[in-house]
């Protein structure tokens, strides 16, 4: 039987006091100043820093079954995982040893490729989510960006988060989307592609309850669905299996069901997207392995791809 895992309990259980109220309706991301217990928790521990912070990226291969133009395709997901040094003005990694004039924190990056073919020709869509690892503020994500490719032409999207919300900028091959840019101010305002990245610090970083949205990148670039801000409700499943973590917007017809695992590290073990009617994406975790992937850029080390199994990236 599935029941919710309330965010209260968590709190109880740490006794970490003054936090803001359980309510979830009460919650900002953008002024809250003292994160949940379980953010708090991870990111002190040993386990957490030795894992996030030896020097390696976590690679993670999924299947991927995804319908378009009204037939099921078979593809491909890679999900890359690495913390990195983040220039919190400009958003942008730092590459220097040293500290720039605004100074650094530390970020979660997470790059998504899935591949997939239709007929003739493939799809190749890659975004990228960059989150603040903080223990002492609760942050969203700083930046999104996404690029997509097909035979027929290229598109481009940014999100940078600023005081007000995020600034989005999009430039495409396609007259009905690009090219464009716009601040878009929402209370609440958070990036669905965000909740992966957030559930590998810790499930319940977020709490139960209604947020607005920006609608997942590469369902953006496939549905042509404006990036406006869409109410939509979060909650926790737990049962004999792993827990999932379940988004369903209340006047799109999308819901969004991450598994992952129910112990640290919380890997991402898959995800499914539907509508009111069907599933429309399915991706299945394969293989999951630590690398120093930028090291590992000579031939010798191109046999390492067959342990992901990376069928559709050859």
């Amino acid at each position: 039987m599935k029941t919710k895992i309330p965010l209260c309990l968590a709190l109880l259980i740490s006794g970490i006091v003054g936090l803001p109220s359980c309510e979830s309706s009460t919650f900002n991301p953008f002024t809250t100043t003292k994160p949940p217990a379980t953010l708090i928790q991870q990111t002190q521990d040993d386990a957490f820093r030795q894992y996030w912070y030896a020097g390696q990226a976590e690679l993670n291969s999924y299947q991927l079954e995804i319908k378009r133009y009204g037939e099921k395709r078979q593809g491909q997901a890679l999900m890359i995982f690495v913390t990195e040094d983040f220039d919190p003005l400009r958003q942008v990694k730092i590459e220097s040893a040293q500290e720039t004039e605004n100074g650094k924190i530390s970020v979660l990056k997470r790059n998504t490729i899935w591949r997939f073919v239709t007929g003739i020709y493939d799809y190749s869509l890659m975004n990228s989510v960059f989150t603040p690892v903080s223990t002492e503020k609760q942050e969203p994500a700083l930046k999104l960006t996404l690029s997509t490719q097909d035979w027929c032409g290229q598109s481009f999207l940014q999100f940078n988060r600023e005081e007000k919300g995020y600034r989005e900028k999009r430039f495409s091959y396609f007259g009905d989307v690009g090219d464009r840019e716009k601040l878009l101010q929402e209370k609440n305002l958070l990036l669905e592609d965000d909740l992966f990245n957030l559930l590998r610090m810790g499930p319940n970083v977020l709490p139960e309850g209604e947020y607005n949205f920006i609608p997942g990148s590469f369902f953006l670039r496939l549905s042509h669905e404006k990036e406006s801000p869409r109410a939509a409700r979060l909650k926790y499943l737990s049962g004999e299996a792993n827990p999932k973590c379940v988004l369903e917007y209340l006047h799109l017809p999308r819901t969004l069901t991450i598994d992952f695992e129910a112990n640290f590290p919380y890997r991402i073990l898959g995800w499914t997207e539907e509508n009111d009617k069907e599933t429309l994406v399915k991706a299945s975790l394969i293989k999951s392995a630590r690398r120093p992937y930028w090291k590992q850029n000579k031939n010798e080390f191109q046999k390492l791809r067959d342990s992901l199994k990376l069928n559709f990236f050859k």
